[in-house]
This record gives C-alpha cells, structure tokens and sequence, in this order.
C-alpha cells in the first residue's frame, strides 16, 4: 500500500478530524483512510447520471407501449 502525505492541512479541520475519529474509536490514520475510500469508490454525481441515463434510454414506441398494455389487458 502506498503512503500518502497531506500538507497544509487548516488546523480547525483537523482538529474536527481528530475528535471524529476518537467518536469513532479510530486513530486519526484509520479514520482518514475510511474517508479517502469512501470518497474513492463512491461513483461521482456525472457516473450516477450517465448510469441513469444508459438505462432510461429506450428503443420502445408509444405504440409498443400500448401493445404491452392491450395484451395485459387481453390475459386477465
């Protein structure tokens, strides 16, 4: 695993840093790990709307729409 350094860090954020993660029951090393994963892996607002985007998209007609409901209609 690598090391990460991070320099000028205002001392009011890690101050919050710090007392988050002794609420956590975390070193300050553990906790700030947990949160650069966390930011890592969690997809971007840009990911979610071009996931959303790929499956919305649709090849289906209004009139195919109909279709589908006149033969669940037909089946009851």
């Amino acid at each position: 695993m690598t090391a990460l350094t991070i320099r000028d860090v205002p001392e009011s954020a890690l101050a919050i840093l710090k007392a988050r993660a002794a609420q956590a029951g975390k070193s300050l090393q553990a906790y700030t790990l947990e949160l650069l994963v966390g930011a890592a892996t969690a997809p971007t607002l840009a990911e979610v709307a071009a996931r959303a985007e790929a499956e919305a998209s649709t090849t289906l007609t209004a009139a195919d729409v109909r279709a589908a409901i006149d033969d669940a209609r037909a089946a009851r």
